[in-house]
C-alpha cells in the first residue's frame, strides 16, 4: 500500500487512485473531460520576434551586396581597360616615340587592333560604346594616356552598374572612379 507521502513524492494520482509503474498516474478521460496534450510549436510572438531580425539584417545586407554587385559588374569594365592599355603599350612599342598615336579603337594606321564589328570589346555589361576614346595619348619616351570607360549601355545585360559613373585608367595603371555630377 502507498502512503499519502509518497503519493506526493512519487507523481499524481489518477480519477481511480492507481499509480502506473513509473510513479506516474494513469491518465483515463472521463465523457466531459478535455484531455490537456503539450503543445509544440512556436507562439506568434517568437514567430515575430524572427521575422523582425531577419528584416533587420535584409536591412543591412541588401546595400552590402549591391555595392559587391557592382564591383563585380565593373570588374569587367576594368579588364577591358586593362586590355586597351596594353594595346596602346604595344602601339607605342610598334611606332616609336615619334610616331602618331593613336586615335581609335579600330583596325587601321593609327588604331589599336580592336575588330569593334565583331564586338571585340562588348561583354555582359559593357559595349564598346561605353569606352569614350583615347582621352589623351602621348607618345614620349614616358608614354602617357589616359582612357575612360561610362556604366552607360548595360552591355547584353542591359543592367549597368549603378556606381561609380566611370572609371578612367592611367598609363601608371591606375583606376579612378569618377562620380556622378
Amino acid at each position: 500500500m502507498t502512503s499519502l507521502a509518497d503519493i506526493v513524492s512519487i507523481g499524481n494520482l489518477s480519477k481511480d487512485g492507481n499509480l502506473n509503474k513509473q510513479g506516474k498516474s494513469k491518465q483515463t478521460t472521463y465523457l466531459g473531460e478535455l484531455k490537456m496534450k503539450s503543445r509544440k510549436g512556436f507562439t506568434l510572438i517568437e514567430l515575430m520576434v524572427v521575422v523582425l531580425i531577419v528584416g533587420i539584417l535584409a536591412a543591412i545586407a541588401i546595400p552590402i551586396l549591391r555595392g559587391r554587385i557592382d564591383a563585380a559588374k565593373w570588374s569587367e569594365g576594368k579588364s577591358m581597360l586593362g586590355s586597351i592599355a596594353t594595346a596602346i603599350r604595344a602601339y607605342h612599342a610598334e611606332h616609336g616615340i615619334y610616331g602618331d598615336p593613336p586615335t581609335t579603337f579600330d583596325v587601321g594606321p593609327t588604331g589599336l587592333g580592336f575588330d569593334l564589328a565583331n564586338g571585340d570589346l562588348d561583354g555582359t555589361y559593357f559595349l564598346n560604346t561605353d569606352f569614350s576614346g583615347l582621352l589623351s595619348v602621348t607618345m614620349d619616351p614616358a608614354l602617357t594616356f589616359l582612357i575612360r570607360c561610362d556604366n552607360t549601355s548595360g552591355g547584353n545585360s542591359g543592367e549597368p552598374p549603378t556606381a561609380p559613373v566611370a572609371y578612367t585608367l592611367d598609363n601608371l595603371g591606375e583606376f579612378l572612379p569618377i562620380a556622378a555630377p
